[in-house]
């Protein structure tokens, strides 16, 4: 899987907060959701780059305390893109629990 995100997996992420990073990871759904349905290849990339992002906020050691957390959301969206069918994940619902850590990210900068 090509690396999308280069400047961000070359460090710059760990420099952000967790509000940040969410908010980010939030970005690509929202793309995600706005392309499903209607252009497949650029659905698939927003959610390649929505795990891509997701995989590098799990690997940040700053939040081994919210790694369960953080881990299930990775999962949610994987049921998600898969059709809700384990757990009757929703991109949209997901779209919103995003927007919030965006929505703090903004007010606390």
């Amino acid at each position: 899987m090509p690396v999308y995100h280069t400047e961000a997996a070359s460090g710059r992420w760990y420099a952000l907060s967790l509000a940040e990073q969410m908010g980010h990871i939030g970005s690509e759904v929202s793309r995600a959701v706005r392309r499903a349905g209607k252009n497949e290849p650029l659905y698939e990339r927003a959610m390649d780059r929505a795990f891509e992002l997701l995989d590098l906020t799990i690997s940040d050691p700053r939040w081994r305390f919210r790694l369960k957390e953080i881990v299930r959301v990775r999962e949610i969206l994987a049921d998600a893109r898969l059709g809700g069918e384990a757990y009757g994940s929703r991109l949209s619902d997901l779209d919103r629990y995003f927007f919030y850590f965006a929505l703090a990210a903004k007010i606390n900068c």
